[in-house]
């Protein structure tokens, strides 16, 4: 949210009481505690009337400090919250330095210099001035400037807190969840809030407060409701974030390279979990809206079989209920009257069995007056079950923080996995209302973007406890902070043209910046048909990604509806992606260990080469494989090659790093270049 109007004024609409003054840094045994008031501390009248920002430090573990700014405690409600993995308790080392007479945040100051320090990291800050100063190995991250943290008070009643920090010159930011705008954030106002609108605008399924920059240090937002940041927009050398609340709480991450950024906000918010190795196969799908029985779906896979084209995954997408019933959990008698028989029969063909869901129940399912009457929907305040008629008619929400409820839709899952369902696409988990009552009495605004996370946490792990360790996959659309623990996400609802494959990929690349391991998309895009051309160029695109599924809105998307060289396109990457399984598979487990992704931003892996920066149509499959999917129906496409010797994984040919090239490629091809010295699977199949 902006509150300024250029640097001199505050909107007419806003009160600012920024920090003018630090003072009195208080060390216990348990915490590091200091105050910042709304105005310079001269004398002693002026500590009346007054408010007073309580800052306590944390160093949740080594490189990484907490600062958590609380204006009134007693109007901080404190559920939901993320579930961080970190010693949220540990403290600082603290010193007090001498007088410092310097120019060290760049602002003028005199007085007594403290430093907050956790392994390389510290902060530093003179009492008597405002300025704070991140610095590690020697020299300055960044900085929180006067006037950058404080109290914005809108004149209807609502109060912001507000915070800061600088970015050095040539700065670049990264992260912030699937974002469809560019890649590279600066310049961009982003709100923290979940909701469904395809991959054509600024809002966004997935939204995580965390970026990373090229300074060297990622900050986590610790706060699950609507984060604002203003990255270089509202004032163009700051990141600002504020939270309309009267606590947030913030984390500095120094890397310094991208990777440990990764590394170390993932080993606070939680390791993806390792998929099974099934679910890096080829997926088809039902599609959403087609018309579907037994036969149909046979029908597809016997077209699989016929022309050789290796399937691991049947998904049944949502007519596999009745209409109006979304969700009731049943088989649609008319269509499948024997629905345990028919998944022992795609069993037995090899396949794995996934079912689409999502966690509302609409008025006509059965299920919705035995949630009623059990209290396992979301209420109104005045105690009325909250329902709406957008996307089924009178749907209502279950509501997962009721300990009850969350066992009762764990059992209507169960019953799908004993019958032989092996995954579950968690679609939706965005559409979630502030007007309501929690069970557990969370703040509203708080668990519209944390919504998500107990919806898919509670399927998650039913299916680890079903299935076992390593064996449990989701589909899921949305997430929030920590979603990256529960595997694997896609990119929502595309439209079958190049334009939106681009912003695919862009979305793709930004969710992995923000510590998620594994992504896929919808091979062919969702809406509409799309051309023969546009779907065998997304097909090379799709099975070089972690996971791939052929998926569409109104039409079938087997390739033989397309042409018969789709065939042959869609059986020759599927074909390559076997080959480059143990590659992936390493690839995985190194995800599952250290939260770096399958799936890296060029950025990631060459941090030091500028001509990375805001590269957005390609990427890099680990450290050694880089992928350009061919966005033209020309197959024309231009790429870059890092520095270094490369190989073509196709062809064989050779190619010396360190400049753009050009090429045109047919719908067997792209430019997939492996780092040469390497030793690893790849190594083998360019010998």
């Amino acid at each position: 949210m902006k509150f300024t109007n250029g640097f001199w004024m505050v909107k007419d609409e806003f009160k600012a009481d920024y920090v003018r003054d630090l003072l009195d840094v208080e060390e216990t045994e348990d915490e590091v505690r200091f105050y910042g008031p709304y105005q310079k501390i001269n004398g002693r009248g002026d500590t009346l009337n007054v408010g007073l920002m309580t800052y306590t430090i944390t160093a949740p573990m080594p490189d990484v400090l907490g600062i958590r700014m609380q204006n009134h405690m007693g109007n901080y409600v404190k559920s939901p919250k993320f579930e961080l993995t970190a010693d949220m308790g540990r403290k600082p080392v603290v010193e007090e330095l001498s007088l410092s007479f310097g120019d060290k945040a760049a602002c003028e100051f005199i007085g007594k210099e403290w430093s907050f320090t956790s392994g390389r990291l510290s902060l530093h800050l003179t009492t008597g001035n405002p300025c704070m100063s991140f610095e590690a190995e020697g020299k300055q991250l960044t900085r929180i400037p006067a006037k950058t943290s404080g109290m914005m008070h809108r004149n209807d009643g609502r109060n912001f807190i507000v915070s800061g920090l600088n970015l050095g010159v040539g700065e670049l930011v990264y992260g912030l969840g699937e974002r469809f705008t560019a890649m590279v954030k600066n310049g961009q106002s982003v709100e923290m809030w979940n909701e469904d609108g395809g991959t054509a605008s600024e809002i966004s399924y997935k939204n995580i407060p965390f970026y990373y920059t090229t300074g060297g240090y990622g900050v986590f937002v610790n706060h699950p409701g609507r984060v604002g940041f203003e990255v270089a927009s509202e004032k163009v050398e700051t990141v600002q974030f504020s939270v309309e609340d009267e606590e947030m709480e913030y984390f500095v991450i120094y890397g310094p390279t991208p990777k440990e950024i990764i590394t170390k906000y993932t080993a606070m918010t939680g390791r993806p979990a390792l998929p099974p190795e099934w679910s890096f196969g080829l997926w088809l799908t039902t599609s959403f809206t087609t018309n579907y029985d037994e036969e149909t779906v046979t029908g597809f896979i016997e077209g699989f079989e016929k022309r050789n084209i290796p399937l691991d995954v049947f998904h049944f997408d949502c007519f596999w209920m009745k209409r109006f019933q979304w969700c009731d959990f049943a088989w649609d008698p008319a269509m499948f009257p024997d629905p345990k028989g028919m998944l022992q029969r795609l069993h037995d063909r090899g396949l794995h069995i996934c079912v689409w869901i999502n966690p509302y129940i609409a008025q006509k399912s059965p299920l919705f007056k035995e949630g009623m009457d059990a209290g396992y929907l979301v209420r109104r305040p005045d105690g009325r079950v909250w329902q709406w008629d957008l996307w089924q008619a009178g749907m209502a929400l279950v509501d997962f923080t009721n300990p009850d409820a969350y066992e009762w839709y764990q059992g209507k899952l169960r019953t799908l996995l004993e019958m032989g369902v092996d995954a579950f696409k968690t679609d939706f988990g965005e559409r979630i209302p502030t007007d309501v009552v929690w069970h557990d009495g969370s703040d509203p605004q708080k668990m519209h973007n944390y919504y998500t996370h107990l919806y898919n946490g509670c399927v998650f792990d039913l299916l680890t406890e079903y299935r076992g360790e390593g064996e449990a996959c989701l589909f899921a659309r949305s997430a929030t902070a920590g979603g990256q623990q529960f595997p694997v996400h896609w990119g929502g609802d595309s439209t079958s043209q190049y334009v939106s494959m681009a912003e695919t990929l862009r979305a793709g690349l930004s969710l992995m910046d923000s510590g998620f391991g594994f992504w896929s998309h919808d091979i062919g895009g969702f809406e509409d048909d799309g051309s023969a051309d546009l779907y065998k160029r997304w097909v090379a695109f799709g099975l070089l990604s972690s996971h791939s599924r052929l998926h569409g809105s109104s039409s079938y998307r087997v390739p033989w509806n397309y042409d018969e060289e789709a065939c042959d396109v869609v059986r020759f990457f599927a074909n390559l992606k076997k080959k480059l399984m143990p590659y992936i598979q390493g690839l995985a487990q190194e995800a599952h260990e250290s939260g770096v992704p399958v799936l890296r931003p060029m950025h990631m892996v060459f941090p030091d080469d500028p001509a990375c920066a805001y590269l957005d149509q390609q990427y890099m499959l680990g450290d050694r494989l880089l992928v350009a999917p061919v966005f033209s129906p020309d197959g024309k496409q231009k790429f870059y090659l890092p520095e270094g010797s490369w190989t073509h994984l196709l062809d064989g040919s050779k190619a010396e790093g360190g400049r753009y090239m050009e090429g045109t490629y047919d719908y067997f091809s792209l430019p997939l270049y492996v780092k040469d010295g390497g030793d690893d699977p790849l190594a083998a199949l360019i010998s």
